[in-house]
Parts: structure tokens; C-alpha cells; sequence
């Protein structure tokens, strides 16, 4: 059992050696260089000079790193999780059980949430839109679609492309990669498209994803050809398929690749500050897009 910390007197082993205040029946000639108590190999953690007990460094007294900083990490020093797919599959069920409301309640629910410049909607028998003061739609928008094949679209390339993209970052640095990417891109057709026409769908986010993807590869230096002609071929029905909102596609596509370039390539010593940062740049960049556009339209 563990001694508790803190006892007045050290017990010594047989060689005359102290015993380890957590573990008396190891002997040591170690001790933690903030408390001096002796500490055997499984209680030592390195800090900047020597080792350190558990308890400075849980209390905060110390300067070494906690066992949880020797974890192994993601390429992008995130925190490999148990479920590396569990943020990607919670996405996926948001967006299915979303798409399950929209087929039940119908038009009125789609056209409260879906992204609208500024336009009068008879349904509600008012102007409706960002432009006044619904920013909401701006993310409501990344969740909703328009047809089975429209949600079977995104949602089989979310899963296949989103999955290993989340084990390669960290949940919380894919999290902030997909809403950054999806916001860019509503950003850009709230600026863009004609403020009448509604548009909707997680295309904007899944296009960062593949921005992303396409730069993480580069950086592991695997076979590129592969992620960059399904870009191309996305590229190529984005601008040639009718009805679909090109900016989203775009805007996500920039949004996806400025942040991933950071959370993969950023130094490790700056690693949060880079990446957040570049989060942030692209939230400022959208706060500006929908202002910009918002003064335009009123």
C-alpha cells in the first residue's frame, strides 16, 4: 500500500538505503528535488533539473511534467483517444437525426434554419435572413439537406474522409477544423449568393476536411494523387452541377487548409498558440465576410 505523504520519519531498507515514501518496500537512492522525499523509478517524473514526487506535481509546486504529458500524441498533439472516430460518428448521427426532423416537420422547419440572405419567406409572412439578425443560420445551415442523395453524399464522405482525419488531430483540434471550415464556407455564400436564395448542407465543412487531408498527407509524405484527384472531381461538379452553393464549397475548401497547415506543421513549442490562432484568423475573417455583406443588405 502506499505510505501516506508527508511522514515524519523515512523508513530505510535493509542496505541502509531509504524506502520510497509512496512504495515502503522499495529502496531508493533517489529523492524529488522539490520535497526531498525519497521516490522510487515508478514515481518519478522528470523536470527541469532531476525528478519530482507525484504530489509536488499534482499540488503545482513543482515544474515537472504530469505522467498525462508522457502520453503519446497525435501528429498534431492531440490526445489519442480510445474512439477515434467518436466526434466524426456524432457528426454524422447529428446530421442524419436532423434530416429525420426536416422529412417530419417539413419546409417550415428547413426554411427557419437554413441560410438566407435577407428575403420576404410567405410562410412566416416576414423578412426573414441573416442580414437580419438570424446568425444562427450561419452554422444551422452546416447540419441540414436537401434530399436523401444530398445527406447520402455528404454523409459517406464525411465518414470516410472525417475518421482518420480525427485520429490523426485529436478530437478537440478536428472539432475546431470542422466548424472553422464549415463556417468559412457560409460565410462566403452569405457574402456571395444572391440573398434570396436559401442554401443548405455540411458540404462547406467536408471540404475543409478535404483541404485538410490533402495537407496532412503532404506532411506524412504519403501518395498525394489519390486525395487530389477526388478534390479535383468534387471541384469539378461543385461548378458544374446545378443548385449547388460553389462558395460554401470554396470558402470551406480555404478555411480547411489554412487550419490544417497550422495544426500539422505548427512547432511544437507554439503548437497551441499556432493552431488556435489560425482558427481564430479564420473566425475574424468570417465576422468580417457577414458584416461586410449585413451593411450591404441593410
Amino acid at each position: 500500500m502506499d505510505q501516506a505523504p508527508g511522514s515524519p520519519q523515512e523508513s530505510q531498507g535493509a542496505s541502509g538505503l531509504p524506502a520510497c515514501y509512496r512504495h515502503p518496500d522499495r529502496e531508493t537512492g533517489i529523492t524529488c528535488t522539490r520535497c526531498e522525499r525519497p521516490i522510487c523509478p515508478e514515481c518519478m517524473i522528470s523536470a527541469s533539473v532531476g525528478f519530482q514526487c507525484p504530489d509536488c506535481v499534482r499540488s503545482g509546486s513543482g515544474t515537472g511534467h504530469t505522467p498525462e504529458a508522457n502520453q503519446p500524441r497525435t501528429v498534431a498533439g492531440g490526445t489519442i483517444a480510445a474512439d477515434p472516430r467518436l466526434v466524426t460518428k456524432v457528426l454524422v448521427g447529428l446530421n442524419l437525426a436532423l434530416f429525420v426532423v426536416q422529412l417530419a416537420v417539413g419546409d417550415r422547419f428547413t426554411d427557419r434554419f437554413d441560410l438566407l440572405g435577407r428575403a420576404f419567406v410567405p410562410e412566416f409572412g416576414s423578412v426573414e435572413g441573416v442580414a437580419e439578425g438570424q446568425w444562427y443560420r450561419l452554422v444551422t445551415a452546416m447540419f441540414l439537406h436537401s434530399s436523401y442523395m444530398h445527406i447520402a453524399f455528404n454523409m459517406l464522405s464525411l465518414w470516410w474522409i472525417g475518421g482518420p482525419l480525427e485520429a490523426a488531430l485529436g478530437r478537440v483540434r478536428y472539432l475546431a477544423l470542422y466548424a472553422a471550415s464549415g463556417l468559412a464556407g457560409s460565410a462566403l455564400t452569405y457574402l456571395l449568393e444572391e440573398p434570396y436564395r436559401p442554401s443548405l448542407g455540411a458540404s462547406g465543412a467536408i471540404f475543409g476536411l478535404f483541404g485538410a487531408t490533402a495537407i496532412l498527407m503532404r506532411r506524412l509524405n504519403y501518395d498525394m494523387r489519390p486525395v487530389i484527384a477526388l478534390l479535383a472531381i468534387n471541384m469539378v461538379i461543385t461548378f458544374w452541377w446545378p443548385n449547388i452553393a460553389w462558395q460554401a464549397h470554396v470558402g470551406g475548401l480555404a478555411g480547411g487548409v489554412i487550419v490544417g497547415y497550422a495544426m500539422v506543421h505548427a512547432p511544437r513549442e507554439r503548437r497551441n498558440l499556432i493552431q488556435y490562432g489560425s482558427c481564430a484568423l479564420v473566425l475574424v475573417a468570417t465576422v468580417v465576410m457577414v458584416l461586410v455583406r449585413t451593411a450591404e443588405l441593410t
